[in-house]
């Protein structure tokens, strides 16, 4: 039956029943669409075919039997995104992840599992106590004190599948985990595709602390404030930030945070509030710091600080599409509904041409 799938789809474009409707040319009614939803009805070849075409899937889609469900999101948002929004972000993860899992498993042996992480420096008490478990991770996954050059990259190597979106501005990202009959659950970030990449690499780390944390007695603003301290921690590793600063200053300027920021890729108000976190620098000094920030208006989502990075772009589902293809496992035409783009668009990638 497709009436998961068909109400998945529709919400994922964000249509009403009537919308779709209209989108048919009214092939069908808005009543016996949603019949079709509840399996009540089911939809013939032809109005399968024109259901398929307004909501930019396959027929295949639509009629496919594999099971999965999104639990555990956590939307980080402005009080005014509405329940329609999250309906349609968690339709698009679902269905951008089921083309992710249909690329691995005609590859046996690309999956990378997530490992969970048991030590428990990842139980948290206190907002402070992120701090240690940031340190932790970066232990465990072998990655030192050194500037994380790409973090997309990094959480796809170690099993995240990142997903970048194109949501409401208020809407920052989301951590989910994806749940499959008889398998191991499989973790998910959505990062927002039109922010920026400062704001992005700082979402992935914010809602990384919350696929690891196990926070214990902390409310709901604490354990956000945690997840804050985790990120910045595991961005600007402490012993490198006190390495290029030093352990007590009396004064810092906006251009040295501006060179740092080169290295560190952050915001320039991330490492203001970095230094003050690790004693670098005093309350006063910082306020006196985070007032210039404020006038230059640089600690605003909309900032336009020196320097400014390009998004970050989650690559691995495609270069996992092009070695499909390359490997004959999949089709072109195939491949391209995968990612949904043309077979031309598909063709220009094989051959290695710029956009």
């Amino acid at each position: 039956m497709i009436g998961n799938r068909l109400k998945r789809a529709r919400e994922a474009l964000g249509l009403s029943l009537r919308e779709l409707e209209a989108a048919i040319q009214g092939q069908v009614s808005a009543q016996a669409i949603g019949k079709y939803e509840r399996d009540e009805m089911m939809p013939s070849s032809t109005i399968l075919l024109a259901l398929a075409k307004a909501l930019r899937v396959s027929p295949e889609y639509l009629l496919s039997e594999r099971e999965i469900e999104l639990t555990g999101v956590d939307f980080r948002k402005a009080p005014h995104a509405g329940i329609k929004e999250e309906r349609a972000v968690r339709a698009s993860v679902l269905d951008q992840v089921e083309r992710y899992l249909e690329l691995e498993e005609l590859l046996p042996g690309v999956e990378q599992p997530w490992a969970a992480l048991e030590d428990e420096a990842f139980d948290i008490a206190r907002v402070e106590d992120a701090e240690q478990a940031a340190d932790a991770l970066r232990r465990l996954w072998k990655l030192g004190i050194d500037p994380i050059p790409f973090m997309a990259e990094l959480l796809e190597d170690k099993g995240v599948k990142v997903i970048a979106l194109d949501l409401p501005e208020n809407v920052s990202g989301s951590k989910a985990f994806v749940q499959r009959p008889d398998r191991q659950d499989v973790p998910v970030i959505v990062v927002n595709q039109g922010h920026n990449g400062e704001r992005q690499r700082f979402t992935l780390a914010h809602e990384l602390a919350h696929l690891v944390l196990r926070f214990s007695g902390l409310s709901d603003a604490e354990q956000e404030k945690a997840a804050d301290r985790f990120a910045g921690a595991f961005l600007m590793a402490r012993d490198m930030v006190l390495r290029l600063l030093g352990p007590h200053r009396t004064s810092i300027s906006i251009g040295e945070l501006a060179e740092l920021k080169k290295l560190f890729k952050v915001s320039i108000a991330s490492l203001a509030v970095r230094c003050a976190q690790l004693g670098i620098i005093t309350k006063a000094v910082y306020g006196r710091l985070w007032a210039q920030i404020r006038d230059l208006g640089w600690n605003s989502q909309a900032s336009g600080e020196p320097g400014m990075l390009m998004p970050e772009v989650p690559l691995r589902m495609e270069r996992l599409c092009l070695r499909a293809v390359a490997e004959g496992a999949i089709s072109e035409a195939r491949a391209a509904e995968l990612l949904r783009i043309s077979v031309r668009e598909l063709d220009r990638r094989l051959a290695g041409q710029p956009g």
